[in-house]
């Protein structure tokens, strides 16, 4: 009786191997062989000499689905399919490819590794020898072993397993053993007439092929290769913009190579996700470059664009639109709200210097997001700034035209590993693969993932490493323009501009104010004004109207933030200028008394702005406190003459005779700028807290006495910069606040500067004083005299956004913002394509004496802020330590280079980063366009590494998910997680073409699967939205989630109800479970009657909507790179 292997009660394998040991050929048959399932017989085969008589022939027969086997039994076709040249040819092609697919999937080890080894030589050496039979589709699996035994030669195995581990030996089959001689002897036969057919073919070289070209093969890969095919991958969504679009022809030769790139890959954002935020830093040419992608949407979709632009910028629009023919309207951002709800449509909208809009609860975002909603907009963002430390700004960006529960096809897994997906929905309650889902994570690695599907940025350092010529005579990189004009990028110099500060010489202004009675007065004020949330009336004798209610509710929302930001801007003013700094103090003792006359009359009072951006100096350059200033920031009101400027007032009875003259011109004529509440909402306590300020910041008027700007140090340094150090020479001085600007271009003007204007985000018409200032890099020189054209320009940060300003080279910083980045742009508003100087000479104004003052002065300024929880803005610091705001500080006080630089490599987007890597290398080397993107999957090498803490020996691990998403890892020789941040990981996969390779890891292979395991442990399931808190689907699961917690373990515990809970969390509720549940649930139902109810309705299918299970597809490795200590 013959033996049954049916691999449960008796396996295959040990009985073929037993035969194999004492046999000196075989025959083979199988319908699929494993090519990496060889290795469980190769030890067997290895002792044979090869060559007729002494290897193992394999037939492999060209095995069917049985869909199609059912579609040929069934064909109505009667003539049989006749095989030729071509079609045994094309049947031997797929067959190679299925055995090349097969050493894609999976992950590599080292036991596989040599078998395919091993299984090629033995190949090559003729002890296996492969062939196809494609004359007819085969299923037969016969294993027949030749031994030298005279009685019983020949035993056959005969049954259902294929040539793999797991049908010799893991999963169900039915084989037997053939020991008959005739039997066997017959079944040779029938093998032999197979294995000579006319359409047998040998594919034993295709197999050595195939194995010697995948991740096993034994000629090592270049470390240079792994490192090109991670760029290579990376760069797909880059490479596909560039080949999928042309620059159009009126932009001729215009743009550079570097704005060619920005602008293919941005229409290929804007053409897949309906939107893109071109992000290069200052200088680049970001305006010129979204004109292009417009021009490309409007000439091959026929789409007109709608520009929203800050007002100063309207004008440089409108002559863009002229000069490109551009079908387009131009917007001031200011007329958003009034004009956006009737303007017509238009298909594609253009948002300049976007990060404008980080507030999304403004009324403006509101307008514009609305506007986009309505008419399905493209949108196109551009800023230089696209966040200062909060990615939330980058997520209100996007939210203009990205809805918050679309699926992105991304969710942000460093979150996501250290919170769990169940977590996370139970706490976020939203889609995982949603914009929404980013703005809960913390994690740069999640957000650099995300804006490679939207953001196209490069900085200066990044354009001329990879696009720039250098000139060896001036030793500087350059560009050329299409008319051979170069433009260099010159080298940025600091310099320090002193003037005195000594509190101990009473007649020196500064040391008047910078004195330690002056601080101690700013940080004591209570500022009620922008705290009022903390005055409100418990009770007040007539309760607020809902409209009174509302107003009270947003003061107690907006308090705490905006005394952060005005006792700052106080301190900042002091910095800026100290006849600026009185002025504002002036200002801010008026309005108080403004407040005290509506308290003692028992009149409304009329409530300032309650809007941060109003008192942030990088969006409002105006002071707050100005009774003549628009109070009405998000309003698009009409500009209304003011009464007279308050001069000089000092004494209480001059602020309480203009606060009521000011009281009444508010009630008459400026109504609608306020918003007016009722004093007697207000505690008795609101109007002490008003005096006492009042009382103190009167103080500092009376011992700074009246400001002579004769006496002003710091105004006669830079008088003395502009008449000697640069006379005759262009120079941009840069203030914080408009009314410095105003202040220094009226005593310039009046010391003899001539040709000199002030340009605030007020200015009538900005882009006007631009081009005057710098014509020739406006293309204005034509239209520009020399009597017209300016020598100095006063500007604020608000109006030097988007601005061309290179015909100069000399920045001035009267003030020096909180953020050391500010400066860096500043500098950057004339270190613009276009520069045609060496040096970029950058001044500062410091105190001769150090900068310990202005340090401490700030430190002291921050432990109020601190004591008080009061928030400021993000950009507040220069950097998060403040020692190393100091260090900034001191190195701007001794002119050190490079401070000014303040460029970073990973402040590129990560496609742009990849792409130019890859193009670089083919630049160099054009062969290697066919070597590098048929690497095969799962192909490895090593690289020597110095290793660091940070940066440990380990495996650089690329996979493609089952999403199809791009995912790396770093795992160190212990198997544990390095860093998941692409950047960091594609930076230490850098290399040169002649970095060696070194033998690998032991563990290389174990410390992949490592990382595959790290990427993909996430849980994967269907659906998993419970829906809104109040939904029956939420409160089911929440309750029976806690319930199956509290009857654990004990004898009520039910594993129906765990399956139903899980049912509920992975599927959607049947209508009718819904309406049963909601009903029990309102009804007061207990816990346990809950889970009865559950439990009957999920054994009874009525609970969820099942789906079935969806195909998933697996993820797959696309290389590695081991990093291995360098030896000694």
């Amino acid at each position: 009786m013959p033996r049954i292997f049916d691999n449960i009660e008796e396996s295959l394998l040990p009985a073929l191997q037993e035969t194999l040991a004492v046999c000196e050929r075989a025959d083979f048959c199988v319908g699929y062989f494993n090519l990496r399932g060889w290795r469980q017989l190769h030890d067997y085969v290895e002792k044979w000499s090869g060559g007729d008589g002494n290897c193992c022939r394999l037939l492999v027969g060209m095995q069917t689905l049985p869909a199609e086997d059912l579609r040929a039994a069934l064909s109505l076709a009667t003539i049989p399919a006749r095989m030729d040249n071509a079609s045994a040819v094309r049947l031997k092609k797929a067959l190679a490819e299925e055995f090349r697919n097969q050493l894609c999937i999976g992950a590599p080890t080292d036991e596989d590794e040599q078998g395919l080894h091993r299984l090629a030589a033995q190949i090559k050496a003729q002890k296996v020898v492969v062939k196809l039979f494609v004359k007819h589709p085969l299923h037969a699996k016969l294993y027949l072993l030749f031994r030298p035994d005279p009685i019983n030669p020949i035993v056959g195995y005969l049954g259902s397993s294929n040539l793999t581990l797991a049908g010799l030996s893991k999963q169900g089959e039915l084989n037997v053993d053939v020991l008959d001689h005739d039997a066997t002897q017959k079944l040779a036969r029938w093998f032999e007439d197979r294995w000579n057919d006319h359409w047998c073919l040998d594919i034993s070289k295709e197999l050595v092929e195939i194995i010697e070209t995948s991740w096993a093969r034994e000629t090592p890969i270049l470390p240079y290769h792994i490192y090109l095919k991670i760029a290579y991958c990376l760069s797909q969504e880059a490479r596909a913009g560039l080949t999928e679009f042309r620059i159009p022809k009126e932009f001729g030769n215009k743009l550079f190579d570097f704005q060619k790139a920005a602008v293919k890959i941005a229409a290929h954002h804007l053409n897949k996700r309906h939107g893109v935020m071109i992000g290069d830093v200052v200088g680049l040419g970001k305006t010129l470059m979204a004109t292009a992608v417009a021009r490309i949407f409007e000439d091959d979709h026929g789409l007109e664009t709608l520009i929203i632009c800050p007002k100063n910028l309207v004008r440089m629009w409108e002559d863009y639109k002229e000069q490109y023919r551009l079908h387009a309207k131009v917007l001031s951002i200011t007329r958003a709200i009034a004009e956006l709800p009737e303007c017509r449509r238009y298909r594609l909208v253009v948002v300049d210097e976007s990060h404008n809009l980080r507030n999304r609860e403004g009324k403006r975002y509101h307008a514009i997001r609305d506007y986009i909603e309505k008419n399905e907009s493209r949108v196109i963002l551009l800023s230089a700034t696209p966040y200062n430390k909060s990615y939330l700004d980058l997520a209100s960006q996007l939210r203009l035209f990205v809805p918050e529960d679309r699926d992105i096809g991304i969710r942000p897994e460093r979150y996501l590993q250290d919170i769990g997906e169940t977590e996370f929905i139970r706490q976020h309650q939203c889609s995982v693969r949603s914009l929404a889902a980013f703005e809960h994570s913390a994690h740069p690695d999640d957000w650099r993932e995300l804006m490679r599907l939207y953001l196209v940025r490069r900085t200066r350092s990044f354009i001329q490493e990879n696009y720039a010529q250098y000139d060896p005579q001036r030793k500087q990189k350059f560009l050329t323009f299409e008319d051979g004009r170069r433009s260099y990028f010159p080298t940025r110099v600091p310099k320090t501009l002193k003037f005195r500060v000594d509190e101990a010489d009473k007649n020196d202004q500064y040391g008047r104010l910078y004195c330690e009675d002056v601080v101690k007065i700013i940080n004591k004020l209570d500022l009620p004004r922008y705290g009022l949330g903390n005055y409100v009336a418990p009770s007040p004798d007539k309760p607020p109207s809902q409209p009174e209610a509302k107003h009270l509710d947003d003061l107690s929302r907006a308090g705490k933030r905006l005394m952060g930001f005005c006792r700052t801007g106080l301190f900042k003013r002091l910095e800026s200028s100290g006849a600026v700094f009185l002025q504002s103090i002036e200002r801010h003792i008026l309005r108080n008394y403004v407040y005290m006359h509506a308290v003692e009359n028992g009149l409304p009072i009329p409530i300032g702005t309650q809007d941060v951006e109003m008192l942030d100096s990088r969006v409002y350059d105006e002071d707050a406190d100005d009774v003549n200033a628009r109070l009405d920031f998000e309003e698009d009101a009409a500009e209304e003459d003011a009464n007279t400027r308050q001069q000089s007032l000092r004494t209480p009875e001059q602020f309480r005779a203009k606060a009521k003259e000011v009281y009444e011109f508010y009630e008459k004529h400026a109504k609608r700028r306020f918003k007016w509440l009722r004093s007697d909402l207000f505690i008795p306590e609101l109007r002490d807290d008003l005096e006492s300020d009042a009382k103190n910041l009167a103080k500092i008027l009376k011992s700074a006495g009246q400001w002579e700007p004769a006496a002003d140090t710091k105004l006669q340094a830079l008088l003395a910069n502009l008449k000697k150090t640069h006379p005759g020479e262009k120079i941009l001085i840069f203030t914080q606040f408009a009314d410095t600007a105003r202040y220094l271009e009226r005593q310039l003007a009046a010391q003899g500067v001539d040709r000199i204007a002030g340009a605030t985000g007020d200015s009538n018409d900005p882009t006007l004083l631009a081009w005057k200032f710098s014509p020739v890099s406006n293309g204005k020189r034509a239209n520009v005299g020399p009597l017209e054209e300016l020598r100095v320009l006063v500007a604020t940060d608000v109006l030097s956004e988007g601005q061309n300003l290179q015909d100069c080279h000399i920045v001035v910083n009267y003030d020096l913002p909180w953020a050391i980045i500010r400066l860096i742009q500043r500098a950057g508003r004339v270190d613009r394509i276009g520069q045609e100087a060496d040096t970029i000479v950058c001044y500062s104004f410091l105190p001769a004496e150090g900068v310990n003052k202005i340090i401490k002065l700030r430190e002291r300024v921050r432990q109020r802020l601190k004591e008080n929880q009061e928030v400021v803005g993000a950009d507040e610091f220069f950097f998060e330590d403040q020692r190393d705001e100091a260090k900034a500080l001191n190195d701007l006080y001794t002119e050190k280079a490079g401070i000014l630089d303040g460029e970073t490599d990973n402040e590129v987007d990560l496609a742009s980063y990849a792409y130019q890597i890859w193009k670089n290398a083919l630049d160099a080397n054009p062969e290697l366009e066919k070597i590098v993107p048929d690497l095969p999957p799962v192909v490895y090498s090593s690289r020597p590494w110095t290793p660091a803490p940070e940066k440990p020996e380990g495996v650089l691990v690329y996979l493609k998910t089952a999403d199809g998403n791009d995912a790396l890892a770093w795992m160190n020789k212990a198997g544990e997680s390095v860093t998941e941040s692409q950047y960091a990981i594609l930076r230490a996969a850098e290399c040169k073409p002649d970095t060696p390779c070194v033998p690998r890891h032991a563990n290389h292979h174990q410390l992949v699967q490592d990382g595959v395991k790290l990427i993909v442990k996430e849980e994967r399931v269907i659906g998993g939205q419970l829906g809104r808190p109040s939904g029956a689907r939420f409160r089911t699961y929440e309750r029976l989630k806690a319930h199956a917690e509290d009857i654990k373990g004990t004898l009520f515990e039910s594993q129906v109800l765990h399956k139903s809970i899980e049912q509920i969390y992975r599927y959607p509720l049947r209508q009718t479970a819904i309406d049963t549940l909601n009903r029990q649930l309102r009804s007061g139902i207990t816990n346990q009657a809950l889970a009865d109810l559950v439990m009957a309705l999920y054994e009874e299918d009525r609970l969820c909507i099942v789906h079935e299970k969806e195909e998933s597809n697996e993820p797959r490795i696309i290389c590695s790179m081991g990093l291995v200590e360098k030896a000694l």
